[in-house]
């Protein structure tokens, strides 16, 4: 009997690109946009904006959080082995859910996956794989932990949580403190939220906020702890001379159980 992916958790969708994502049960959200594609959506949000940031570097240390369906991090993968195959890549991911990770093996990926295959194999199921110029590490817990462990290391942080409604701890203005330390100092973040609480959190931990646009997905957000030349800067002090009431998430706030 085939194993498949869908269980009492989750369950594989189809999205607008023809990638798939899926439904989680236990969070009541798709892991991608089903509008804007799952991998047109993972390109377009992260891989690509974070690469035009790193492309002249030799060496990229990446903190995807979290990890997923991992078509953030296999994306990753396969942009720079296309475009910057001299690049070293180290990916690090938290995920907490450690039955998703086993049940990727399989997970309907795109066809273009398949040269991927072994490294979905080893993620699957020793939680990490390494050659000659990649590591990939899958830490299985929390997240909120896990970053603290480094201090000026990443040069791309992919801020992909599921929502701050379902999700808070990954969103509030303590946890962009740790990704503030984690994150090298012309180091750049992605994130799908627009949400002016989000960036407020970024903008209390000295983030430099920046809209981004690109064809095919909704707008979303970049930020640097340096300003970036050539982006739209988000003018912080307005928004919040216009939305006085609104503040970040805190982790005192956050009252009810978060998932991460």
């Amino acid at each position: 009997m085939q194993i498949s992916f869908n269980n009492g958790l989750h369950t594989a969708v189809p999205s607008e690109d023809g990638s798939y994502t899926a439904y989680s049960k236990e969070y009541g959200e798709h892991y991608h946009s089903t509008k804007d594609g799952a991998l047109n959506e993972s390109l377009k949000k992260h891989i690509v904006p974070a690469f035009e940031h790193v492309k002249e570097k030799d060496e990229v240390h990446i903190l995807d959080i979290c990890f997923g369906l991992g078509l953030n991090t296999l994306g990753t993968i396969l942009y720079y082995r296309e475009l910057a195959p001299q690049t070293k890549l180290h990916i690090h991911s938290p995920e907490l859910d450690d039955n998703l990770v086993r049940s990727l093996m399989y997970f309907r990926y795109p066809h273009s996956f398949k040269p991927l295959r072994p490294i979905i194999e080893a993620i699957s199921t020793v939680g990490s794989y390494e050659d000659e110029t990649l590591s990939v590490e899958v830490f299985l817990g929390d997240a909120r932990e896990y970053v603290k462990k480094f201090h000026k290391h990443f040069d791309i942080v992919y801020q992909d949580a599921f929502s701050p409604s379902v999700n808070p701890l990954l969103w509030t203005k303590e946890y962009f403190r740790d990704i503030a330390h984690a994150i090298k100092e012309n180091g750049i973040l992605t994130t799908y939220s627009t949400a002016l609480k989000t960036r407020l959190a970024l903008h209390q931990n000295d983030f430099f906020v920046y809209l981004a646009q690109e064809k095919g997905v909704r707008d979303f957000t970049l930020a640097s702890l340096q300003p970036i030349p050539n982006l739209k800067r988000v003018d912080m002090a307005h928004k919040i001379s216009c939305n006085p009431h609104v503040k970040p998430l805190c982790d005192t706030q956050v009252t009810q159980i978060s998932h991460y």
